[in-house]
């Protein structure tokens, strides 16, 4: 019975690039029910990876960056907050793919968490304009909670305000030491009028 899982499990994965193009994962319920999806979205149960789609990694054409310039300077404004900040995040995050899925779960432009998402009541963290305004007003928030400390701000977004407040500054964390360097490098290439 396993084998058949196996091979049966093996052909649909091998079949789902060409229908999604996107990670599958499964779960099986308590009436023994197997699910699949390429975007688990209950999070009451455990979603196993069990096809990861392999990716390239491209540059991204300066048209992509400009076509969501309108929305970002709108939403900058409303939030008090440099547009060239949230470029910034945006590249760092996602490279400007409001499909972008982190291994970990965070989606759209500006890598919501579910649970984030479902905190600023961003209903589909895929769309563009919920996902800015959704990781704008967070990403003011947390300015905000860190009374203007950028640095601080961008680490918890990238590791959680608990984090930062439980290490009293930036983590010791390399991921979140780089995310920080990187958004602040890219902040001022963008403020700069670099694309």
């Amino acid at each position: 019975m396993k084998l058949i899982w196996l091979v049966f499990t093996i052909g649909i994965a091998s079949l789902i690039p060409s229908i999604s193009g996107g990670d599958i994962y499964r779960y099986v319920d308590e009436n023994g029910i197997v699910h699949f999806t390429n975007v688990p979205t209950r999070f009451d149960v455990k979603y196993a990876l069990i096809y990861r789609e392999k990716r390239a990694t491209f540059g991204v054409a300066p048209k992509d960056i400009a076509k969501y310039d309108q929305l970002i300077n709108e939403v900058a404004s409303k939030y008090a907050i440099d547009p060239c900040l949230i470029k910034a995040i945006i590249k760092a995050e996602s490279n400007f793919n409001h499909q972008a899925v982190s291994p970990k779960g965070a989606r759209g432009l500006m890598q919501l968490m579910p649970q984030t998402a479902s905190f600023l009541q961003v209903e589909n963290p895929f769309h563009p304009e919920h996902n800015i305004e959704g990781g704008t007003r967070y990403l003011r928030y947390l300015i905000n909670l860190f009374q203007g400390n950028l640095s601080l701000a961008l680490a918890a977004y990238n590791a959680g305000e608990n984090t930062v407040i439980r290490y009293g500054g930036i983590p010791p964390f390399r991921e979140t030491r780089n995310y920080v360097a990187l958004v602040l490098s890219l902040f001022e290439k963008y403020r700069n009028g670099s694309k």
